[in-house]
């Protein structure tokens, strides 16, 4: 949603959810009930057999989170499959590929289309190098990384896809936002019961201060890099006291901006839907000053960039030992 146009039903639900003190419509509570009814069968199933989980020849880590929106799903997984690598382990990434027009499995190449393949899942395959592929079917997917080579698949946003059978399961939680009023879609924010923080293998902290066993994450901006044009890569300090454009369609636009006032940056906000489908048209910014933005959203305006727009990366740091931690978890199934 652009400044200054009006608040959409969904965008205004949505703020109730982490609005303290805000009620939410009265018909989102029978849904949410339903909802978490049918969530639970579907949970259930799964557990009693009933529903067939398919389990890979190699070990399988699942990132997710428990509410809907962004919580740094992504920058976690991109940083995991760097310390796999570096510990001697050869991942791959399976995602959904949500926003793609690509629904069955498919690897993706050197130089994927978002607009076929999704934006996250480019986004990892740009950033690291290694095998992903997207599809519906998660686990026809996940053979595709079989063929070539790896030995370890991360599950990228795979919490709720139980038909991928995991080794090790990782819950990303939003720090500052943490669970808004703990309530089930639509009436709140969660896609599964609190209760099910008390299954998962770790439970990672973005941001803010880490409660209980969260292992702290923070996201960090990095070098701004020129989507068009022969520029070199900019320190983001060259942008401090200055005003730009920032740009981001992802899942808590305000961590995006919040972050870039941190470093000093004067910030015209511009926020748009998650996954938006970037056109020239979204950039009607007529004034010269710079276009800063994620590199979620970056891989989808490299077509039509102009050389005033820049990418400001970020990556997830994390303690070592928890990347030890869960290597050792896989390790026995190698």
């Amino acid at each position: 949603m652009r400044p200054g146009a009006p608040v959409s039903g969904v965008d205004d639900l949505q703020r109730r959810w982490y609005e303290p003190g805000a009620g939410v419509p009265w018909w989102a509570h029978p849904i949410s009930a339903l909802y978490g009814c049918v969530a639970g069968l579907r949970r259930g199933l799964y557990r009693r057999g009933w529903l067939r989980s398919t389990r890979l020849p190699v070990p399988v880590i699942v990132i997710g989170n428990l509410t809907v929106g962004g919580t740094g799903k992504t920058p976690l997984a991109i940083a995991l499959v760097e310390a796999l690598h570096a510990r001697g382990f050869k991942p791959g990434v399976v995602s959904r590929g949500y926003g793609g027009a690509v629904h069955s499995p498919q690897l993706l190449d050197a130089n994927p289309d978002p607009v076929q393949v999704g934006d996250e899942s480019t986004l990892i395959r740009l950033r690291t190098g290694v095998p992903v592929a997207v599809g519906a079917d998660r686990p026809v997917a996940a053979q595709l990384l079989m063929e070539q080579g790896v030995d370890a698949v991360v599950a990228d946003d795979g919490l709720q896809h139980y038909a991928l059978a995991r080794d090790v399961e990782i819950c990303v939680v939003d720090g500052v936002r943490r669970f808004g009023n703990e309530r089930l879609l639509p009436a709140g924010p969660l896609r599964e019961p609190l209760a099910r923080l008390r299954e998962v293998d770790f439970i990672v902290g973005n941001g803010g201060e880490p409660r209980g066993h969260e292992i702290p994450m923070q996201l960090v901006l990095r070098d701004a890099v020129p989507l068009a044009g022969a520029s070199m890569p900019k320190p983001l300090a060259a942008f401090t006291g200055k005003r730009v454009h920032a740009v981001a369609g992802i899942g808590n636009p305000m961590r995006f901006f919040d972050a870039l006032r941190a470093s000093g940056i004067e910030v015209i906000e511009h926020p748009f839907p998650d996954h938006h489908r970037f056109t020239q048209d979204d950039f009607g910014f007529d004034d010269g000053l710079p276009i800063v933005m994620t590199g979620k959203d970056a891989v989808k305006c490299r077509a039509f960039a102009a050389t005033h727009w820049w990418c400001v990366p970020v990556s997830a740091e994390l303690p070592a030992w928890f990347f030890d931690a869960v290597a050792a978890r896989i390790a026995p199934r190698m």
